[in-house]
């Protein structure tokens, strides 16, 4: 069993960079001057795992049924090494957006150059935490119905794939901004009914809704990069990435050490509630008026006194900084239609 979590930590590893590559990727590729580009191709790309995964099920079963486990997951990592041969010898070579020589030392201080900035902690925060705690639900998918759990994830996907299509596709401009945190909250307080121990069709209804909500962090997504500087919108979707799956880690034991209390239907509507306070909490600083938007202004300094790295502190003539205590936060202008 040690050696199975060993191997999951090193594909979750491997996998955050990873993902935050293929983000930043996507970002470069597609148009960032006033179009929709990022958002239709990430609409797409989400599109397609929820479709692959809806077929995954089905398929995964099937293979677990005429093969056995350790069949089923040798093909998984075959198509893997498919799909990295594919990506190896599909996509042209491009030219590196960073400059200088890679180290850990690097990637923390663009870390905190990136968290020095008040609005993009709030969309980190609302990228990782919710998301994680409902992930954290769908872990007791198993322990709430064996026999029914796959109906259940299915569902989930079917749920994920309609909200991915109705936000790139049907969603205005002028709504994604304000859509965030409503859509959040559309992803935990349908769980709440769990708490009720619902019947197995009101149980999926309820998981298909919620799902919808996953479109949230396209929203989010695109706002990130709407806030980071270009140099770094690579390494803010990296980030996003890797503190996502720490926190559907961290989601999925919360959500196990409660079911060792409870019931799991009850571990559910708790962790769902859990989610739905702190997206709550989030919500005023994810509103659009909550950083006025100036193409060339950022937060001067972090909560703590310390001067953001994008932009320090204006001073004046005395050599004195112009101001005390944190600015008001500045965020370029969105890049819409």
């Amino acid at each position: 069993m040690w050696a199975a979590f060993a191997v999951l930590l090193s594909t979750g590893l491997l996998g955050s960079p990873g993902g935050g590559v293929q983000l930043g990727l996507l970002s470069e590729i597609l148009t960032r001057d006033g179009t929709d580009g990022y958002l239709l191709g990430r609409s797409v790309l989400n599109m397609s795992v929820g479709v692959l995964q809806i077929c995954g099920f089905g398929a995964g079963g099937v293979l677990v049924t005429v093969l056995s486990p350790r069949g089923a997951l040798l093909v998984g990592a075959l198509l893997h090494l498919t799909a990295a041969a594919v990506a190896r010898f599909g996509l042209t070579w491009r030219a590196p957006r960073g400059s200088g020589r890679p180290s850990v030392a690097r990637t923390w201080r663009d870390n905190a150059r990136l968290w020095s900035s008040v609005p993009r902690r709030y969309v980190l925060l609302a990228l990782w935490v919710p998301n994680g705690l409902i992930v954290g639900c769908e872990s007791l998918f198993v322990a709430h119905s064996p026999g029914h759990a796959g109906l259940l994830f299915a569902s989930g996907a079917l749920g994920m794939l309609a909200g991915d299509t109705l936000a790139g596709r049907f969603v205005p401009g002028r709504w994604r901004e304000r859509l965030g945190p409503p859509l959040l909250l559309l992803l935990a307080v349908p769980y709440l009914v769990f708490a009720f121990g619902p019947p197995l069709p009101l149980a999926v209804t309820a998981v298909v809704i919620a799902s919808v909500g996953y479109a949230a962090s396209l929203l989010l997504q695109e706002r990130l990069i709407s806030l980071t500087p270009d140099e770094l919108s690579g390494h803010a979707l990296g980030l996003h990435t890797s503190g996502m799956l720490a926190m559907q880690g961290v989601g999925a034991a919360f959500a196990g050490a409660v079911a060792q209390v409870v019931a799991p239907s009850t571990a559910i509507a708790v962790t769902a509630a859990l989610s739905v306070t702190v997206t709550l909490t989030l919500a005023p600083g994810l509103r659009p008026g909550a950083a006025p938007r100036d193409a060339t202004t950022r937060d001067a300094t972090t909560p703590g006194g310390v001067p953001d790295a994008d932009h320090p502190p204006a001073r004046g003539p005395s050599g004195r900084s112009a101001g005390s205590g944190s600015a008001s936060a500045g965020v370029r202008t969105p890049r819409r239609r």
